[in-house]
């Protein structure tokens, strides 16, 4: 960081004597003598104030003995007017007069002082004491506190409300109020104690050859530390340089860590450096030098040409605020040319942030990586563009010009892979990456503002548009067209394209997904052609996804699913690319674009039936524009997809549907019916999985149309759904003759006849279902009776149906005699609906040729179903001959159940007699109260005798009144009633 921060120029040179203190004031140089005398030289010109450097200072005026002895140190108060100086004590001139104003007496015998120019504040150190005095109205001052300390004070400083003492070889920091005093560390083992004040109130204490920052409670600033080259006499501070005195050179440093040598001022003999507001002022024994600051514009280009750009940037908060636009001129040319040179020695992040404080435009970082491939807009190379947008691009021609020689720069380098490799590294495009997502939010942000301008705009437009036909036409006039720029659309494109490329080529595939998922801007061409290239899919899809390219993405997942199930295909591949992923991308769009769902879903439907369906039903998908699409494009998948929906389904499927699902299931069990039947093979006992889906289905479910299906089925086989159809319509008889006659399925007619009973227990007409089974064994002329008038009208609606009617009847003679009466058979609790008159029904009917009766199942459903069977009509429909033995599994638990019914009703007629004969008595003991009436009985309202007048008693039997009272006393509180009514 060498270089030239100062210029030492000779100001005053044989100058009588030994120059003893020296300070500034208003321009002219204050220069106190060995011989007690005071010399004020001035520039040649005016000085404004300031310290010049043209030509050497002539003496203009010189006052002999001004102190009896020569001052160890003298201090100008500019904003005062004030010279303190410190001799014999400390006295005090006014400037420019030198008129004595005041002499400290207090402070005689004192080797050093402190002045706060600020509050007026004098501290000066004598023997063992510290003394504070104030300054009272410039003339005299007023002492306000007095301390010891433990030695002789060496140096001190004010800071804050302490002071900073240098005793000994020790630092302490002591409270100019209260007197508290503090340690703080040593001074070193050669040099004496060094307490110099900074302009931000914080100290450097000298500790040998080290300046060590602290705060103005003596704490030690991190990283704070300044190592000069050889130990110390006195340091002065003038930002953003520490000046050192050291017995051959003057030594200068900046304050900033790692607090680099700036220059050597070879300067021998030096005594004093004292600061001054623009210069430092060194004296030697008979001259006096100023080290005047070299321009700041001036030491920022030498900075920047010797690379030592930080520097260079520090010094640019040091130009003045008028100065603005040459500071942020400077300032970006810094941190374009150090971003560079970062940028060619491989520390890329770091040049990153110097081109992200440089502002420059990120198509010109984008061009030092030729192998991105960026969108053909407008602002690429038309940096000048760029202008209105102060966030985007700074206007500075430094900036240019740098960017412009760097372009030529790579446009003329012969060799160019070196550089691309480079360029193109690993490390140079996660710094990119970087780079471009810290300037992404702000130009999206912009972007979108401008596409909701672009909105606002175009509404604006429209509906001026439309309220022009009612407002009275113009002639000659139009409405000019407004063009807005797009440059952060633009610029939008640029940053998204390039980001999305170097995050794949940096193998953050998941950081491009999330680029993706999100508001982009990205080309859509280049990044579809770059993603091709390096194979990756999943971004490539997620890239279509984004642009509604929903068609294009479905077609590569059906590509990559069929790729990933040959043999070739790695284990990764097969387990990224899988069915699975093309049922999760058509999930949301189940909403959006149902056709597209169904036209993409036929792979995974017939690969993944259940997740397909699940997907359909999950995201309520129409059904009936499922079941139309499959029905159209692919029939064989029409009977899957209803019956998944009807299993997974918690509501079932709409009758529509379930009629639909029928008709396939009949379908295909006709085919497969006349192939058996053709064969020779047909029985009904006869099932294939399809069938047993078509009896569950019946069974199950009854929002199918079953008269449709009646008509399809054919008169001579498939009974049993014809069975469940005729429950379905409540024709219980039918679907029992059915299992009995035609299926041979006893079992199945018991099983029907106990689904029919539970479901009907609340319905009293179902509960004869058990009899007319029954009905059909013992007695199967009446039973088919019974299904032809019930039936009629049904045929008469279905022609289809078979009309199941006995076409030749033979006679046969009676049956033989029914069981001998049973006592009390006809009794109320087997026969609720009415009494047995003792014959039997097969009595006066003829046995129709429909088949034997079928006694056993009979008996057999009476012993397990006696419970739920009418006793006295299940006897009145068995033959005569039956064996008392046979129904002893009926009777028995029927008996014991109807004796047990009615030993309970009689204990409850009993309890019923009991509690009415208690009322009675209860009653009649309340009747026989006795009311004794004499001469003394008193009426209780008004305390009249009762005598021989009408009385009343009250409940409790005690309380007599008259009979009058009583009644005036009752129309008195309905009175009272009917007033607090009317009041509410």
């Amino acid at each position: 960081m060498v270089h030239s921060a100062y210029d030492a120029v000779e100001l005053v040179s044989g100058v009588p004597g030994r120059i003893e203190a020296v300070a500034s004031h208003a321009g002219k140089l204050l220069v106190a003598a060995s011989d007690c005398s005071l010399r004020i030289y001035s520039a040649p010109a005016p000085a404004d104030g300031e310290i010049r450097r043209d030509g050497p200072y002539a003496l203009e005026r010189q006052e002999q003995r001004l102190w009896r002895r020569a001052p160890s140190a003298m201090e100008a108060s500019a904003s005062r007017d004030l010279l303190l100086s410190l001799s014999e004590w400390v006295a005090l001139h006014r400037l420019p007069g030198l008129e004595t104003v005041a002499v400290v007496s207090k402070t005689k015998g004192a080797n050093v002082f402190a002045w706060d120019d600020r509050r007026g504040l004098l501290a000066a150190g004598r023997q063992k004491r510290l003394t504070v005095f104030r300054l009272d109205g410039r003339r005299e001052f007023i002492e306000v506190k007095e301390f010891g300390v433990p030695d002789m004070v060496k140096s001190m400083a004010w800071c804050g409300d302490n002071i900073c003492l240098g005793i000994r070889r020790d630092y302490m920091i002591i409270n100019s109020v209260t007197g508290a005093l503090t340690e703080v560390f040593s001074s070193g083992r050669i040099a004496p104690p060094l307490v110099v004040p900074l302009p931000t109130g914080e100290l450097l204490l000298g500790k040998d050859n080290i300046g060590v920052f602290v705060d103005q409670n003596g704490k030690l600033i991190q990283d704070g530390r300044i190592i000069w080259s050889d130990t110390p006499a006195s340091v002065v501070i003038h930002k953003p340089y520490a000046v050192a005195r050291l017995p051959r050179h003057v030594e200068i440093r900046s304050l900033r860590a790692p607090s680099a040598l700036v220059q050597t001022v070879v300067l021998r003999d030096v005594q004093k450096l004292v600061q001054t507001d623009n210069c430092i002022l060194a004296a030697l024994s008979n001259s006096v030098y100023g080290l005047l600051p070299v321009p700041i514009g001036a030491q920022i280009v030498q900075l920047t040409a010797s690379g030592e750009f930080e520097d260079a940037l520090a010094l640019c908060k040091l130009l003045p605020p008028e100065d603005s636009n040459l500071r942020a001129a400077k300032e970006s040319s810094i941190h374009m040319r150090y971003g560079h040179f970062l940028f060619d020695n491989g520390s890329y992040e770091e040049a990153m942030e110097q081109f992200s404080e440089s502002h420059v435009d990120i198509t010109y970082v984008l061009s030092l990586y030729p192998s991105l491939v960026l969108p053909q807009t407008h602002i690429i190379g038309e940096h000048d563009k760029l202008q209105d947008l102060p966030e985007l691009a700074r206007e500075s021609s430094d900036a240019t010009d740098e960017m412009e020689s760097y372009s030529l720069q790579l446009h003329d380098s012969d060799d160019k892979s070196p550089l691309e490799s480079k360029k193109m590294s690993h490390n140079a495009l996660i710094a990119l990456v970087k780079y471009l997502q810290k300037k992404r939010n702000g130009i999206i942000d912009r972007a979108t503002s401008e596409v909701t301008e672009e909105v606002v705009s175009g509404a604006v437009q429209h509906s001026l548009t439309l309220s022009e036909p009612y407002k009275a036409k113009k002639p000659n006039k139009k409405r000019p067209q407004t063009h807005r720029s797009s440059v952060a659309r633009e610029l939008a494109t640029v940053l998204d394209t390039s980001l999305l490329q170097a995050l794949i080529l940096t193998r953050q595939s998941s950081g491009a997904i999330d680029l993706l998922k999100g508001l982009n801007y990205c080309d859509l061409k280049i990044c579809e052609e770059f993603l091709k290239e390096r194979s990756d899919y999943m971004v490539l899809l997620e890239l279509y996804r984004s642009n509604d390219m929903h068609r294009e993405a479905l077609q590569l997942l059906n590509r990559l699913v069929e790729e990933s199930k040959s043999e070739m295909a790695n284990i990764d591949f097969s387990k990224r690319f899988n069915p699975q992923m093309i049922i999760e991308y058509l999930r949301p769009l189940c909403r959006s674009d149902p056709m597209l769902v169904l036209e993409s879903s036929l792979y995974v439907l017939e690969r993944n039936p259940t997740d397909t369906i699940e997907l359909f039903l999950s995201e309520n998908v129409p059904a009936d524009l499922v079941n139309s699409y499959l029905k159209q494009h692919a029939p064989n998948l029409q009977s899957t997809y209803l019956e998944l929906m009807l299993s997974m389904s918690e509501t079932g499927i709409n009758p529509n549907l379930q009629n639909e699902l029928v008709q396939l299931y009949l379908s295909e069990v006709l085919d497969w019916y006349k192939i058996l039947k053709d064969e020779g093979n047909w029985t009904d006992k006869t099932y294939s999985p399809t069938r047993n889906k078509l009896i569950s289905t019946l069974e199950n479910n009854s929002g199918y149309n079953t008269d449709t299906l009646l008509k399809r089925l054919p008169q001579d086989a498939l009974f049993e759904e014809r069975a469940i159809m005729y429950g379905k319509m409540n024709q219980h008889l039918r679907a029992l003759s059915l299992y009995v006659n035609k299926l041979h399925m006893p079992e199945r007619a018991v099983a029907y006849c106990d689904r029919v009973y539970e479901e009907g227990a609340q319905q009293p007409s179902k509960s004869n279902i058990y009899f007319n089974l029954l009905q059909i064994y013992l007695n199967p002329r009446k039973a088919e009776k019974e299904i032809e008038q019930k039936i009629i009208p049904v045929a008469s609606q279905y022609p289809g149906l078979q009309r199941v009617s006995s076409t030749t009847k033979v006679r046969g003679g009676r049956m033989g005699r029914k069981v001998v009466e049973i006592e009390g058979a006809d009794d109320t609790r087997f026969s609720p609906s009415g009494t047995d008159n003792g014959r039997s029904d097969g009595d006066t009917d003829d046995i129709s040729d429909g088949g034997p009766i079928m006694l056993n199942e009979a008996l057999e459903l009476l012993s397990q179903r006696w419970d739920r069977i009418n006793g006295a009509q299940a006897l009145r429909l068995l033959p005569r001959d039956t064996k008392l033995q046979d129904l002893v599994s009926f009777l028995e638990p029927l008996l014991r159940n109807s004796s047990e019914h009615r030993r309970n009703y009689m204990v409850i007629k009993n309890l019923i007699l009991r509690a009415n004969l208690q009322v009675k008595e209860d009653l009649y003991k309340r009747r026989q109260a006795v009311v004794k009436i004499d001469g003394d009985s008193m009426c209780s309202l008004c305390h009249k005798r009762i005598a021989n007048s009408a009385f009343a008693i009250y409940p409790n039997g005690e309380t007599l009144v008259h009979f009058v009272c009583f009644r005036e006393s009752q129309q008195i509180k309905a009175g009272r009633g009917a007033n607090s009514v009317k009041r509410r």
